[in-house]
């Protein structure tokens, strides 16, 4: 295959024509031309290498490897970096080498990593446990890139005898080690980088992304559907709030901020986790085209989904290099980022209208094994009129949390949420034969009504639940149940669900279908009151133990600045 295009080559930052050949799905030879007004390419507008999502949980999308390539195809995404520990944490061993299987289907660049934390803390049940043997046989596979995101910081701060392994492995097959530490900073900081984890995707404002830069991390700059840290990031002047005498912080501060050279500060740009719904309206394309209208320059955002974490995973892709993967995408230009065509090894995969492969389906097993509920599992009992209580209190469009409290009254001895709060009852319930159930009370979902519950719940994917009262909270759970996993909305007047049949997470529909039905289930929940862009994902995070401040599993209220448990009734 041999023909002339105008190409952008990211190692040198420049725009030419060129006559390209490939052979055996490999750059072969690219050889400057010279053109004149009449002279015509081969290629429409404009080529460029396929995009790459460094970081980024295929689970969350709710659909298998080889459907979620038929998605991201669309918007010339040719390569992912993915993290399997929802399905490790629900399946272990067997769910990663499933999606493994799976991804081998399709012509698309699956790179995993080997989870590193399954269960992500001992305060959780989940249905796996992968240790340092098993990370020790996931890193001899070619298919395992790196050790996924180390999100057990404290176990690396303090030492953890089996955490340390994990980590040693990953030095020994000279494998990259993703990191995850929202927040951490200082001495702590320092413990944790001198394990060798090198990127974070965790920053939620500048002041936290440069500590962590200037001390030789890679930043990740994360635009899902339920955290958006993109704007906080970008605005880098936003750090003058932060430090009294930015010039204090020396050359690197000068060149960043006063020449405004942003890119520096930044590596990737990923998703960590993106619904359906958002994915059929674009993936990192879309993300490039944010973070230049966001004062980023475009080739330098192109960079951070290309060459940058080819680089980084050592993959044979993500330039347009003589011996190099043929994986490119042509673009009408490069501000809109519309996509012609992608191809993958050289072979035409999206043509602009249709995309050019099938996607095989994945065998699904009942993996929810847990007893139907009524509604006194949800009460929180108490022997008085009123009382105080720790409310976690959410953010839209971030994964972090607030501590809060509130004054509730009870009824017949049990404790009753409020609406004129927002004070609603949140519910973990353990899905893995032990049939645990953790209450607490929850802030910011607004819903007045019924309950929203899923069998999504990072990262050990207990069902959980949100509601104004036990009765609809226990049918919500329920429908799940009988549903063998997904995500149900119920109440007096209506209700509707979601079939998520493989490991509780998955789905084998196409993107159109599961995406239609989330778009109703999140229609429902906005009729009940949730004014939340994503309440379904954002209460998949509630049972992240590993970000702050406050979160629930299924064996109670944890504080996640303590790493601890503490008491829903305050007094």
């Amino acid at each position: 295959m041999s023909f002339t295009a105008f190409m952008l080559d990211v190692i040198t930052d420049t725009f030419y024509p060129a006559r390209i050949t490939i052979e055996d799905g490999k750059y072969k030879e690219i050889t400057p031309i010279s053109i004149d007004e009449d002279t015509k390419l081969d290629m429409p507008g404009l080529m460029m290498p396929g995009f790459i999502d460094s970081h980024i949980h295929i689970e969350s999308s709710m659909m298998t490897p080889a459907q979620f390539a038929k998605v991201a195809v669309r918007h010339g995404t040719t390569g992912v970096v993915c993290d399997p520990h929802e399905i490790a944490n629900v399946l272990g061993i067997e769910g990663i080498e499933a999606m493994i299987e799976n991804a081998k289907q399709v012509p698309f660049n699956f790179f995993f990593s080997a989870p590193s934390c399954v269960p992500a803390t001992p305060f959780e049940t989940s249905g796996a446990v992968i240790d340092s043997a098993d990370i020790n046989y996931l890193l001899k596979k070619d298919e395992i890139i790196g050790l996924g995101e180390m999100m057990n910081f404290p176990g690396v701060i303090n030492g953890d005898e089996e955490v340390l392994k994990k980590l040693k492995l990953a030095r020994i097959y000279n494998k990259p080690i993703d990191g995850h530490a929202p927040l951490l900073s200082g001495e702590e900081l320092n413990k944790y980088l001198k394990q060798q984890i090198v990127t974070d995707h965790e920053c939620s404002n500048i002041l936290e992304a440069f500590e962590k830069k200037v001390k030789g991390m890679k930043i990740m700059v994360r635009d899902g559907s339920s955290a958006l840290d993109m704007e906080n990031l970008f605005n880098i002047e936003d750090i003058y709030s932060y430090i009294e005498d930015p010039s204090s912080l020396g050359v690197l501060f000068r060149d960043i901020f006063e020449l405004k050279i942003y890119a520096p500060l930044f590596d990737f740009i990923v998703s960590d986790d993106k619904n359906p719904n958002d994915l059929l309206e674009g993936h990192l394309n879309k993300s490039v085209k944010k973070a230049c209208e966001l004062g980023i320059d475009i080739v330098k955002a192109i960079n951070m989904v290309t060459i940058n974490p080819a680089y980084h995973y050592n993959l044979n892709c993500g330039a347009i290099v003589v011996g190099a993967n043929a994986d490119f995408v042509l673009v009408d230009s490069i501000y809109d980022l519309n996509i012609l065509e992608t191809y993958i090894g050289g072979e035409c995969v999206f043509d602009g209208e249709n995309v050019l492969f099938d996607a095989p389906e994945v065998d699904a097993r009942n993996s929810i094994n847990a007893t139907k509920k009524s509604a006194s599992d949800f009460d929180i009992l108490y022997d008085g009129d009123e009382c105080e209580v720790n409310v976690i209190e959410c953010i839209d469009g971030d994964l972090l949390t607030k501590k809060a409290t509130a004054k509730l009254k009870t009824k017949d001895g049990i404790v009753q949420p409020d609406i004129i709060q927002d004070v609603l009852k949140i519910a973990v319930v353990e899905r893995y034969g032990g049939n645990n159930v953790s209450n607490a009370f929850i802030k910011g979902f607004g819903l007045k009504k019924g309950a929203i519950a899923s069998s999504v719940a990072h990262d050990s994917h207990n069902m959980i639940v949100v509601g104004y009262n036990s009765e609809m909270m226990a049918k919500a759970v329920n429908e799940v149940i009988d549903n063998q996993g997904g995500i149900a909305v119920v109440s007096e007047d209506f209700s509707d669900s979601l079939p998520l049949p493989i490991a509780g997470l998955m789905s084998n529909e196409d993107a159109e279908i599961i995406a239609e039905k989330l778009t109703t289930l999140q229609n429902m929940a906005a009729a009940l009151g949730s004014n939340l862009t994503s309440p379904f994902m954002t209460m998949a995070f509630m049972a992240l133990l590993v970000i702050p401040s406050l979160k629930i599993s299924d064996l109670g209220l944890f504080d996640g600045d303590a790493f601890e448990f503490i008491d829903v009734i305050r007094n």
